[in-house]
């Protein structure tokens, strides 16, 4: 017999309740530090941090029951609205690693979810910090989270386990902006909800900067805001601020039809 994929995947689901009551509330993935996935130092690209951050975050959500994959079926979607990661090293090539994550909190619109990056003795590399929402994918309007599947990511909520790092802050920038860069977007930008992807947007910011600089600096937090939705095609300009000693604020706006309009902003704190 023929079954359509989201009654697939709800059976899927109802048989595996007993595996999934038996899940613990923090996920734990183990990633690789590939070399190809690495900088000149042989340390990981924060970009392929933040991209491992974001699969544990899929993997976590679709063990429980609210994945991407199910969300798909039913016409909705994750979007990454908020992301912070603070680093004290980053693993070096071949290095295997874990990353931890878990729901710090959830509201009707927003879930806040937090990271651990440890090595496999338990060494902590650092943490990182996320807000999420969940948008219709044919009106592209927020969603109640507390509609799906009857609120039962509430049961999933971890309040005792701690994350040490700040919570999440706008990122404040006046007129003094300087335009760095302009760039165009392409295929390989775009994710699967059809729009810029979130991890591309970190690596254009830090390629803002170049190689030599790193060769003295490493990026000691990074903090992203996504304020608008980005597609291919959208021609994108940067603006730089120095807002303190090794600190730098980013604004990124596209073009529109009568004015330009801001899509993202971000911070990059250096050591």
């Amino acid at each position: 017999m023929f079954w359509p994929f989201r009654d697939l995947h709800y059976l899927c689901t109802q048989k595996n309740n007993e595996k999934d009551m038996a899940l613990d509330k923090v996920g734990k993935y183990e990633f690789l530090a590939e070399p190809f996935h690495c900088d000149f130092s042989q340390r990981l690209f924060m970009g392929h941090l933040g991209n491992h951050m974001l699969n544990a975050a899929d993997f976590h959500s679709t063990d429980r029951g609210f994945g991407m994959g199910w969300l798909l079926s039913v016409n909705r979607a994750w979007v990454l609205s908020r992301l912070a990661i603070e680093m004290d090293e980053m693993p070096r090539m071949y290095t295997r690693f874990n990353v931890e994550t878990w729901v710090e909190s959830a509201m009707r619109f927003f879930t806040n979810r937090s990271f651990r990056v440890v090595d496999v003795d338990g060494k902590v590399y650092g943490y990182g910090r996320s807000i999420w929402a969940m948008i219709d994918t044919e009106t592209r309007q927020p969603c109640n989270l507390m509609d799906i599947r009857d609120g039962d990511l509430m049961n999933w909520v971890e309040k005792d386990k701690k994350n040490p790092m700040e919570t999440l802050s706008r990122v404040k920038m006046d007129d003094k902006a300087e335009i760095v860069r302009t760039i165009d977007t392409y295929y390989n930008d775009v994710d699967i909800n059809g729009h810029i992807n979130s991890v591309k947007y970190i690596e254009h910011v830090l390629d803002l900067w170049p190689i030599d600089w790193y060769r003295k600096h490493h990026v000691r937090r990074f903090d992203i805001a996504y304020v608008a939705e980005c597609h291919q095609g959208d021609r994108l300009t940067f603006y730089r601020e120095q807002t303190a000693d090794n600190e730098y604020c980013i604004r990124i706006c596209k073009d529109g039809e009568q004015q330009q309009i801001e899509v993202v902003r971000s911070k990059v704190v250096f050591e």
